[in-house]
């Protein structure tokens, strides 16, 4: 379900003349009974929305005075949540014959014609105060309190985000609230500037237009309103004639697959910056420790302590914060029953509220590995919101698979990775160019849909410097460490992180280090685990190159040097 809640304006959207329809109560209580939220966001003032509307316990919460107090209808408790304007504002404007003049918890409330006068008057005060507008209600509030900031505050109380919401209302002060909302809906009565910004315009007015949307959701989870929903679609790249190639953050599901340091890893984290950007929840499971210290999302786990599955879902009982679940602190094996046991949870909690909207799943063939077909394992039905990154798509679960919209393919044989995800789901396999793609290009097809296309892909705005810090100077496990063991193997001298390779490569004979460089050993190394294909390119030059056991060594250091700030 993509919609959990239904934010409703009140005067003009569900109320006409003050009151709210029989029938659109019936349909508001139809909403709340299939499981959704509804919030109720209004400019009025909580103990004057009571006196006109007793049935305001159909609403789960209620944000009354613009966005500057929370009221909880069923304890009847209401939460300040901005700093009230000083009482001197009040004599001020009533000395010069402003009238009538209401205050609230925090806003203070008049009608025009006396916008002037009260402007004049916060001005001459020096006040940081705002003047929002309301057909006709002249409303003043701390600077940045409005509707779409009270309903954040509201949807978070009830552990949701406004990318789970559908937002209707009418007037001016309703502008903010609808952007904030995943889907914004004006009633047809609604100002004409407000319905040219809305995602619906409904061809009803006030409750008989909500109750489209009320139908729309308990029909279909206003899936026919999908298309119209552009201002959240993701640019993943574009072709070379410019044309964007864009995703719907909902409902898709990708596959990032390519060859050990060919950029997956720049490509997701591009990938998650659009998420955060426009406020969607990621979780990302990380076995590697690849994107600890990504800027976007907390880090849990590290390889000395391990996570644990409920404090990954306490965690993500926030809306407006995403996680990276760091697996290093698991042993190897451990790590795909642990993703086992928290997807279920993890689906659950995506039931409930919506989130997280997206579960990026790195090195897929070993949390999602083929061999749960043979054991019988299934995988949740409604999967959606989901990133599957691996090096080998045809071992993973062929369910997880089946669940792929978009494949897209980097590296150094796109083709044989397209060939191998189509051929794992019996799918023909579409003609794709062999030959390994440039870094930041990648081959895009849209499973069953046509020809793919080649694109140059988003690069990440922040800069990702997981390499400088953990393969510089962190831990590789034993499996992804270095050893220099020279030709017979009598040794066994084990380089877990680049400064250790300078220092070891320092140390060694020279039979042990030429034998290495001959057998194209350290840019082999730098390409799988270090997944830098840059660094590797560089050191097969110099593994190509005739040089003395002394000048390939300084070559070598000084090109790791040159990319790696620790080893020195």
């Amino acid at each position: 379900m993509r919609y959990h809640a239904l934010a409703c304006d009140y005067d003009g959207t569900i109320a006409f003349h003050g009151g709210v329809p029989p029938e659109v109560v019936a349909g508001l209580e139809r909403v709340r009974k299939s499981g959704r939220r509804l919030l109720l966001v209004t400019g009025r003032q909580i103990d004057d929305l009571l006196s006109v509307f007793p049935e305001v316990g159909v609403f789960d919460l209620v944000v009354g005075e613009n966005g500057a107090v929370l009221f909880d209808p069923a304890t009847r408790q209401t939460t300040v949540i901005a700093e009230a304007p000083p009482v001197e504002l009040d004599r001020r404007l009533a000395e010069r014959g402003v009238t009538p003049l209401a205050r609230g918890h925090v806003i203070v409330a008049t009608w025009e014609p006396h916008e002037k006068t009260v402007l004049e008057t916060i001005h001459e005060m020096g006040l940081e105060l705002q003047v929002i507008f309301n057909k006709g209600a002249v409303m003043v509030l701390p600077s940045g309190v409005n509707k779409a900031t009270g309903l954040v505050h509201g949807l978070r109380a009830l552990r949701l985000s406004p990318r789970n919401a559908v937002g209707v209302g009418d007037a001016e002060n309703d502008h903010a609230f609808l952007a904030a909302c995943e889907c914004s809906v004006a009633v047809s009565n609604a100002l004409p500037a407000l319905k040219d910004r809305a995602d619906i315009v409904t061809a009803g007015e006030r409750g008989d237009g909500v109750l489209e949307i009320v139908e729309g959701l308990l029909q279909s989870d206003l899936q026919d309103v999908a298309p119209r929903l552009g201002r959240h679609r993701m640019t993943i790249g574009a072709t070379a004639d410019g044309t964007e190639v864009c995703i719907e953050p909902y409902g898709e599901n990708l596959l990032l697959a390519g060859t050990s340091g060919s950029g997956k890893s720049t490509f997701a984290t591009a990938f998650v910056e659009g998420l955060a950007e426009r406020g969607y929840q990621f979780c990302i499971i990380d076995p590697e420790g690849d994107y600890e210290g990504l800027p976007l999302a907390a880090t849990l786990g590290d390889k000395h302590r391990p996570p644990t599955a409920q404090e990954a879902l306490d965690l993500l009982e926030h809306p407006d914060q995403s996680h990276v679940i760091n697996l290093l602190g698991l042993p190897m094996n451990d790590r795909p029953a642990f993703f086992a046991a928290l997807l279920p949870r993890l689906q659950e909690m995506r039931a409930q509220t919506g989130r997280p909207h997206w579960l990026v799943v790195d090195e897929a063939h070993h949390l999602l590995p083929d061999a749960w077909d043979k054991a019988g394992i299934t995988l949740p039905l409604d999967l959606h919101g989901l990133m599957l990154i691996t090096v080998h798509p045809e071992h993973v679960a062929e369910d997880a698979l089946a669940a792929v919209h978009r494949v897209v393919a980097i590296g150094g044989s796109p083709d044989t990775t397209i060939q191998a995800f189509a051929e794992r789901l019996g799918l023909s396999a579409p003609a794709v160019e062999p030959g390994a793609l440039p870094q930041g290009d990648a081959i895009t097809w849209t499973v069953g849909a046509g020809s793919p296309t080649r694109i140059r892909t988003i690069l990440p705005k922040i800069e990702h410097r997981r390499h400088v810090r953990k393969y510089a100077q962190g831990e590789l496990g034993p499996d992804r460490s270095f050893y220099f063991e020279g030709p017979e193997g009598k040794l066994h001298l084990r380089a877990q992180n680049l400064q250790l390779f300078v220092q070891t490569a320092y140390g060694v004979d020279d039979e042990t280090w030429l034998h290495h460089l001959r057998r194209g050993d350290y840019s082999r190394w730098f390409r799988e685990a270090i997944k830098d294909e840059g660094l590797a390119h560089e050191a097969a030059r110099i593994e190509g190159q005739e040089a003395s056991p002394a000048e390939s060594r300084a070559r070598m250091r000084a090109l790791i040097e040159a990319r790696y700030t620790a080893p020195a």
